[in-house]
């Protein structure tokens, strides 16, 4: 009968080789976590984190702008996007996205948490690893919240 007593094993071994992977293309990886593997912030890169409605809508405005920039999907209905390191938030996106900076720690796939897995909806391999500028990450943040809201806004009018 198969059994699964070896995955712990593999698990931990799958994490290693992401956090190898990650430090051998500069990405901060941090000490480790009982959450998984984290990324540390404020060096490297820093992260902007939107809720999954609107994270969906994001990569939908990256595709239509030819970019392919690495994603994030957590457990708990959030995305998030790494970004060149020295971010801020412009104030029209206060209080809908999250900058996450300063040495703060993020949990990076293929970590397991309690709600479910950290996983890449769009991996860094295919962008070569490179973090990219805040800038059109923060242009299609926009545009995805605005679409959002129209979206929000269409959908009450018809109820």
């Amino acid at each position: 009968m198969l059994t699964w007593d070896s995955y712990p094993a593999v698990y931990r071994a799958e994490l290693r080789a992401a956090a190898r992977e990650y430090a051998d293309h500069g990405w901060p990886v941090g000490d480790a976590s009982p959450a998984g593997l984290v990324l540390t912030t404020g060096t490297t890169l820093d992260v902007f984190e939107v809720p999954a409605a609107v994270g969906r809508l994001v990569c939908g405005q990256l595709r239509a702008a030819g970019l392919a920039v690495p994603v994030a999907a957590t457990p708990t209905g959030t995305w998030w996007y790494p970004v060149q390191a020295g971010a801020a938030v412009p104030s029209n996106l206060r209080g809908r996205v999250v900058l996450r900076t300063a040495g703060a720690p993020v949990v990076a796939p293929p970590s397991e948490t309690p709600d479910g897995w950290v996983h890449w909806r769009v991996a860094p391999a295919l962008s070569g690893y490179r973090v990219p500028a805040a800038a059109p990450i923060l242009a299609a943040i926009s545009a995805a919240i605005e679409q959002y809201d129209s979206d929000r806004i269409a959908v009450a009018a018809r109820r």
